[in-house]
């Protein structure tokens, strides 16, 4: 039996009997019930936090170190892609520049990213903007680094044949400045000696000692090497790139037909055969069969006085042959 509660009333100077309304009663229960719900709830999602199994926890761990190691890797692209950037300036700017190469545009690095959206199927994930951009940023960089690795490729291959050509190129005098007599002729108009014809003189005259060296002035391969009647005992080689240089009137011939000889090799000696007055070396350059003045090759073993001076005899001597 419920017990009945009683108040004081002060305007009565009596105690009441206290009655329930239903419907305050019903309220009461309502938010007391309410209010225990929401307390468990709290504690359930408190606890839960607290205690959470091994597994959720090392699941969570990994998600945090992905998203550590995602923004790692994007740091590291953005340094990997400026120092891309300074190779690529460099390889226009200087390699491609000083090998005499068209640069590569920046079309062509970056190209086949238009378009279709490739990384449709990355969206939809919790960290889908940073998955794609770092995926983005792999794919761009991928593309540069083969284009530039095809690049220097090319500039390799061009340093080796620039390396090639400047082997080639006839850089030395075919006598040694110390064995020279003197030069009895340069490159222009002369008297020939024997024919007593005004002739041009092709090449430049070396005077020296019979059995005086005759070196090849340039890398190459010799195409003539035998006896004829103007020139007596002489020796061809071809430099490739359009060079070719020709020694005339040797004593002796060193070199033989199909000889691939360097710079400094030895290929015959001083004589005075053929169409010839006095012992000496004709020489002579040609560039794709045009005769070209040989004083302005010899940069490879003189010095500026001696160019000098080998100039100027070469204006004033007499020809030889």
């Amino acid at each position: 039996m419920a017990k009945v509660k009683y108040y004081y009333d002060e305007s009565a100077l009596s105690y009441r009997k206290i009655t329930v309304n239903k419907s305050n009663y019903y309220r009461r229960i309502f938010l007391i019930f309410l209010a225990i719900f929401f307390i468990a709830f709290i504690g359930f999602i408190g606890f839960s936090q607290i205690i959470m199994s091994p597994t959720a926890i090392a699941q969570k761990r990994e998600l945090e170190n992905l998203e550590f190691n995602f923004e790692l890797l994007n740091k590291r692209l953005e340094e990997s892609s400026a120092i891309l950037s300074q190779l690529q300036e460099r390889d226009n700017n200087i390699y491609r520049s000083y090998f005499e190469a068209n640069p590569i545009t920046e079309e062509q690095r970056k190209a086949g990213f238009g378009g279709v959206n490739r990384y449709k199927v990355l969206e939809g994930y919790d960290n889908s903007k940073l998955i794609k951009s770092i995926t983005k940023e792999v794919d761009i960089l991928s593309k540069q680094m083969v284009v530039q690795s095809k690049s220097l490729d090319e500039i390799v291959a061009l340093a080796k044949q620039k390396e090639n050509m400047l082997s080639s190129i006839p850089a030395i005098l075919p006598i040694k400045i110390e064995d020279l007599t003197s030069v009895a002729s340069g490159y222009k108009m002369r008297m020939h000696p024997i024919l007593k014809i005004n002739k041009f003189h092709k090449g430049m005259d070396f005077t020296a000692r019979i059995g005086t060296p005759i070196y090849a002035s340039g890398n190459g391969r010799v195409i003539i090497a035998e006896r004829s009647s103007t020139y007596g005992n002489v020796v061809y080689i071809s430099h490739g790139y359009g060079y070719k240089t020709i020694y005339a009137h040797m004593s002796k011939i060193k070199a033989r037909r199909g000889q691939e000889v360097k710079r400094g090799d030895l290929i015959g000696y001083v004589g005075n055969t053929g169409l010839s007055v006095a012992a000496h070396l004709h020489y002579e350059v040609q560039k794709n069969g045009i005769s070209l003045n040989p004083i302005n090759f010899y940069y490879g073993n003189l010095s500026l006085d001696e160019f000098a001076a080998l100039q100027k005899a070469s204006e004033e001597s007499q020809s030889f042959d």
